[in-house]
């Protein structure tokens, strides 16, 4: 019999794995070549989002914007990885949009309007990852290739509807499983406060007098529910979850004065 994993288990299992991961870079620091380079700058990119709903909601990642500033401090080179600990503050567009199916996976047809019916919510957030990074490459001019890993937490701002009909005139008797019900068009954002764990690789190049740009691809994985999820609740599960493209440009505050780093 297979153990189903909690969001609780869940969360203590990455947090444990984050502890192990900045108390690796700690070590790193004490025996490494050493660092203290801090650099500030900016990011944005794309957000394709979904709700992870439990009954199940048939959907397609919602499209969205996500844009703000970055700070990141290098501490150590150890053998060929640069360590460092990278922080955001972003807006960021998450949210879901719904497959609305008949039995026969066929679009429900709206009785009023003769279209299929069409539901998106976006949720808009003000986030902060804080990432434990490692690089690998050049530093001062060149490609470096980079992984980083942490906890984000998300407060919630608020929320728009796209519809293209009335909820009190949506086709019910077409819809199948828990949109049957349409619980979640009408129900409001219960919990304020959104957390989970993102992580992702990208590349970057460095210029000694232009700066540092990067491209990475992020997934965040959110071990908080938007809706209640007690027993008297409809929904056991309702949590965000991301993919993003991103690009970030940085400039040096503080450098780091040896003539060896390359």
């Amino acid at each position: 019999m297979k153990k189903k994993w909690g969001h609780g288990q869940l969360m203590h299992m990455i947090i444990a794995c984050c502890l192990a991961l900045f108390t690796t870079i700690n070590a790193m620091a004490q025996i490494g070549e050493h660092r203290s380079e801090l650099s500030l700058g900016v990011n944005g990119g794309y957000m394709l989002s979904n709700v992870g709903f439990n009954p199940d909601i048939p959907q397609s990642m919602l499209g969205g914007i996500t844009g703000g500033l970055t700070v990141r401090y290098t501490c150590e080179k150890y053998f060929k990885s640069v360590c460092a600990l990278v922080g955001e503050v972003n807006f960021a567009q998450a949210g879901w949009k719904e497959n609305i199916l008949t039995v026969e996976d066929q679009p429900v047809i709206n009785q009023v309007t003769g279209l299929p019916e069409e539901y998106q919510r976006t949720l808009t957030y003000v986030q902060i990852p804080l990432f434990a990074r490692l690089g690998w490459g050049r530093e001062r001019k060149g490609f470096q290739f980079f992984f980083q890993v942490g906890p984000q937490v998300g407060f919630f701002l608020g929320d728009k509807v796209k519809t293209n009909f009335k909820l009190e005139e949506r086709n019910q008797a077409d819809r199948i499983g828990a949109q049957k019900e349409a619980v979640q068009d009408s129900l409001e954002i219960e919990n304020k406060f959104d957390y989970g764990i993102a992580g992702g690789i990208g590349l970057e190049y460095s210029h000694p007098k232009i700066g540092h740009f990067l491209l990475e691809g992020r997934y965040y994985y959110g071990l908080g529910d938007i809706f209640g999820n007690s027993k008297r609740d409809y929904f056991g599960r309702s949590n965000n979850g991301s993919i993003i493209v991103k690009l970030t440009y940085l400039f040096d505050i503080v450098k780091t004065k040896n003539s060896k780093i390359k």
